[in-house]
């Protein structure tokens, strides 16, 4: 599955500089780690988001976002942020700074 490559760059953009991030190809898209960690990954329809267990729930709420399914398991504490939801750079910076948080937390 091809990425959005218009997505990659903003991602990259947004991240750049930030300490101890690194970008990989990965299941088909360009993740980003933080501390060998992945954050997020730019995917075929939009950007797959690591959320921390107690704000998961809430941010499936959003009709932008939806449950990420690897397989027929569904994978707690990651979601997929459609295109839709990324339209603004402050859309895209709400969602990578909650991944680049959860990344780098202890655990």
């Amino acid at each position: 599955m091809a990425y959005d490559a218009g997505l990659a760059a903003r991602v990259h953009e947004e991240l750049e500089g930030r300490p101890g991030v690194t970008q990989k190809a990965m299941f088909g898209g360009l993740a980003f780690l933080v501390d060998g960690r992945m954050a997020c990954c730019v995917t075929g329809d939009g950007l797959l988001v690591r959320l921390a267990p107690e704000e998961a729930a809430v941010a499936l709420a959003d009709p932008a976002i939806r449950p990420f399914d690897m397989g027929r398991r569904r994978m707690g504490g990651w979601g997929i942020v459609e295109l839709a939801g990324l339209a603004t750079e402050a859309d895209l910076r709400g969602w990578l700074d909650r991944g680049v948080a959860q990344a780098s937390a202890p655990g």
